[in-house]
């Protein structure tokens, strides 16, 4: 989807020139008083710019098959998820380990890939409610909890024990991530799939053609 900014001037450049024009044409051409003239000339605009946005809006839920209201709250959902992110990303600053720094960049990756997904094509939001509704706080919470632990002064046993059931449950949430990866490509996947056969299909057909001209001679002999 075009971002909201590029909208909104997509809107000003068509309705722009309509709102001067139909001010020039009622103050010009009809005699309208410049009072009347500016009124005028400010409705057709406002009918123009709120007209073609009610156009893209539509053809944008049309093309991702949503409603209105789902889309509201599915854009709800992604504002809440954006803000867990952004506590994820503070981890960063509290890591130590250079393993543990890799597997939250891993993670990160992982984690702002399906938002991407989702904010373009929020169709797929419903692939990925696992993710959004359970792995995502999950995962930021171990790991604002694993860093608050990792960086005490003073460990004892049972803490360090807690570090790596933490450690552990993160690895197994990364994992559990890269399905709701998985889940929310599936049917770009199966696409893929369909046109690979497609494709083998057809390359078959071109290393072979004397076999299917013969297979075709024989078919109709039997007709």
């Amino acid at each position: 989807m075009m971002k909201p900014f590029l909208y909104f001037i997509l809107r000003t450049a068509l309705a722009l020139p309509i709102t001067i024009g139909t001010w020039l044409l009622c103050f010009l051409a009809y005699d309208q008083t410049f009072l009347v003239s500016s009124a005028i000339s400010l409705v057709v605009g406002g009918i123009v710019f709120y007209g073609v946005k009610w156009m893209t809006n539509r053809s944008f839920l049309k093309e991702n098959h949503l409603t209105r209201k789902e889309y509201i709250y599915i854009q709800k959902n992604l504002e809440e998820a954006k803000a867990k992110i952004n506590r994820l990303q503070k981890v960063f600053v509290h890591i130590r380990s250079l393993h543990n720094l890799r597997q939250m960049l891993t993670i990160s990756r992982l984690v702002k890939r399906i938002y991407a997904i989702v904010k373009k094509e929020p169709r797929r939001f419903y692939q990925a409610e696992r993710f959004f509704f359970y792995h995502l706080d999950s995962i930021v919470e171990l790991s604002e909890k694993y860093a608050f632990l990792a960086n005490q002064p003073l460990k004892d046993e049972k803490m360090y024990q807690q570090l790596s059931e933490t450690r552990q449950t993160i690895e197994d949430l990364s994992k559990s991530i890269e399905n709701d990866l998985y889940q929310v490509l599936s049917t770009d996947i199966d696409h893929l799939d369909f046109e690979l056969d497609v494709a083998k299909h057809s390359l078959k057909r071109l290393e072979h053609p004397l076999f299917d001209d013969e297979r075709r001679t024989n078919n109709e002999r039997k007709k």
